[in-house]
């Protein structure tokens, strides 16, 4: 498949990644400020019940927040009660995302550190998070493998994404309320980077699905509809695209 033969026609140089990081770094004020209002509207709600109706209940679950930005997924579920850590390539949101849960009381491990090589052991979380994270990965399938391989057997990965770079590619990001806090130069960098990933050019989430079934998890399925469930109406938070959810589970 697309997917498979493709892995291993790119390497990135280290100034890509390190282009990303200062891309992120550069939002980073306005990504605060965005998070923290979502946290204060209906979108919180929506999440909430999202995340909860998928995990284990009336336990406390060890849970990592992959590409966590500043924090919303894991404030939302140290809210309830789990352990959370956060990781995030950009030390800036990082620590913007500490600000957020030192307002908000929550208690999160926050930490910078690379989505597609998280430091820590096999079968360390009973959940993995992560929204609006894999579009930008270099090699993703990579960091499905170390996303699995931390998680605990029966564990289960919640991935929701969508084709960002395809659209843009179309459609440009001015206008978008999402994107309203962007600079011009911003706006350019991110179209650039855009051009830069494989993953732009892959049919999705039918590329996910191959990837994680053939890594033998169990219960792959994809939700193409649930952006309309979770953005009912446009906002500061929607983006005028189809957002997807991957769901697998650790054999």
């Amino acid at each position: 498949m697309e997917a498979m033969v493709q892995r291993d026609l790119w390497k990135e140089t280290p100034a890509v990644k390190g282009r990303i990081a200062r891309y992120w770094d550069s939002r980073s004020d306005s990504f605060k400020e965005q998070r923290d209002a979502e946290l204060h509207s209906g979108q919180h709600q929506l999440w909430e019940q999202e995340l909860l109706s998928h995990l284990p209940q009336n336990k406390t679950l060890r849970i990592l927040d992959v590409g966590c930005g500043c924090g919303f997924f894991a404030l939302m579920l140290a809210e309830h009660g789990h352990q959370v850590t956060g990781i995030d390539l950009t030390a800036s949101m990082i620590q913007k995302g500490r600000e957020l849960a030192a307002k908000y009381g929550a208690a999160v491990d926050l930490r910078a550190m690379d989505a597609e090589h998280p430091a820590f052991g096999d079968g360390t979380f009973d959940a993995v998070v992560t929204r609006n994270l894999t579009w930008t990965l270099p090699h993703p399938q990579e960091a499905y493998e170390e996303w699995i391989r931390v998680l605990k057997p029966g564990g289960i990965l919640l991935n929701y994404d969508a084709e960002h770079a395809k659209y843009h590619r179309r459609n440009g990001l001015e206008g978008e309320e999402a994107h309203r806090m962007l600079s011009g130069a911003q706006m350019d960098e991110c179209m650039k980077i855009y051009g830069m990933l494989p993953i732009s050019g892959w049919r999705r989430p039918d590329w996910d699905l191959c990837v994680l079934r053939q890594m033998g998890c169990s219960e792959v399925t994809a939700d193409e509809k649930i952006g309309d469930k979770l953005y009912p109406r446009e906002s500061e938070f929607s983006v005028p695209y189809p957002m997807f959810r991957i769901k697998a589970v650790k054999a």
